[in-house]
C-alpha cells in the first residue's frame, strides 16, 4: 500500500476513535520517521513490507484502545519532546497551565520541587525556561524516575534533582520556595477509570481514595512544613474539586488563595502562598 492507501485503511480500521485522522497520521509519521507535511506531499509513496507490517499492527493495537502516545512512546509537552512509558502518565496541554502559571510566580536561584514527576513534564519545562533555578523531580516510582532522566538526559537539562520518595516527607522544613504538583485526584470507583486511555495508565498515578483527595491533603500539610515564609503551592485537580481543596489550603494557613481555569474554562489549579 502507498500513503495514501495507508491513510485510508487508518481511518477506516480506527472509525470508532476520537481522532482517526490524527491518529493514522501521528502512526504513519511514527513508522515512516517523517513529518505530516511528507506524508501530503508524496502520497504514492509505496509502503515496505516491513513498514506496512508494523503500521498496521500499531492501527489494530490504537483501535482496542492503546493510547497514540504509548505505540510511539513519545508525547511533545511545552517545549519539550518526551518518553513516555507504561510507568508514567501521557502529558496533557491541561497541565501546561500548571506550568505557566508557575513560571509567573518563579524568580531567580529558587529551590523548586515537583511532586508525582512521572516523564519529567512539568519539572524539564520549569527547569528549561529558568537556567538559575535547582527544581527537585520526585516520584515514588523507580521506573517513572527513570524515564524522567532519561527525558532529562535528552533535552539536555542539567538544573533537575531526582529523589525517590513519598511526596515531601523526606525534604527539610522550610527548604523550598515553591512545590507544584499533578497528583492523583480521581475517586478510586469513578467510571472513567475503564474508558478511554486512562484504562492503559498506571491507577497508583490517577486515584487518591474516596474522594480523590487524599494524596492533596498530605501534599498541602507537608508543603506548609517545607516551604520558606512565603512560599507557593500551586496543585492541579479535577473540574469539580476546587471548592474542596481552596478549603483545604485555607485551613492550612495559605493565604492568597485561588483558583485557576484551564482552556476549556474548567476549575483547573489552585493555588497559594505561606504568609510572609
Amino acid at each position: 500500500m502507498n500513503i495514501e492507501e495507508a491513510l485510508q485503511y487508518g481511518r477506516a480500521t480506527l472509525l470508532d476513535s476520537e481522532s482517526p485522522e490524527i491518529d493514522s497520521q501521528v502512526l504513519l509519521c511514527h513508522v515512516l520517521l517523517c513529518s505530516s507535511v511528507y506524508l501530503h506531499t508524496w502520497p504514492d509513496k509505496t509502503l515496505s513490507g516491513s513498514q506496512q507490517t508494523q503500521y498496521e499492527q500499531l492501527i489494530l493495537q490504537r483501535q482496542q484502545g492503546k493510547p497514540v502516545a504509548y505505540l510511539t512512546g513519545q508525547r511533545g509537552f511545552w517545549s519539550l519532546d518526551l518518553k513516555v512509558t507504561e510507568d508514567t502518565l501521557i502529558p496533557r496541554p491541561d497541565t501546561e497551565l500548571l506550568v505557566s502559571l508557575a513560571m509567573a510566580e518563579i524568580q531567580l536561584n529558587m529551590r523548586v520541587a515537583d511532586l508525582g514527576t512521572g516523564s519529567g513534564a512539568i519539572a524539564l519545562s520549569l527547569a528549561t525556561e529558568n537556567p538559575t533555578i535547582t527544581v527537585l523531580a520526585m516520584d515514588y516510582s523507580a521506573p517513572a524516575l527513570r524515564v524522567a532522566k532519561q527525558n532529562a538526559r535528552d533535552n539536555k537539562v542539567n538544573n533537575v534533582l531526582f529523589w525517590q520518595g513519598s511526596w515531601l516527607s523526606a525534604i527539610r522544613d522550610n527548604s523550598l520556595d515553591m512545590v507544584v504538583s499533578n497528583p492523583p485526584y480521581i475517586e478510586e470507583n469513578d467510571p472513567h477509570l475503564s474508558q478511554g486511555d486512562v484504562r492503559f495508565e498506571p491507577v497508583s498515578a490517577l486515584t487518591s481514595g474516596a474522594d480523590g483527595l487524599d494524596d492533596i491533603r498530605q501534599i498541602i500539610l507537608q508543603a506548609k512544613r517545607c516551604l520558606k515564609p512565603n512560599g507557593c503551592l500551586l496543585i492541579e485537580h479535577g473540574y469539580h474539586q476546587a471548592k474542596q481543596i481552596l478549603r483545604l489550603f485555607e485551613l492550612a494557613g495559605f493565604v492568597n488563595v485561588h483558583s485557576e481555569q484551564d482552556f476549556g474554562g474548567n476549575d483547573r489549579v489552585v493555588m497559594g502562598q505561606l504568609p510572609l
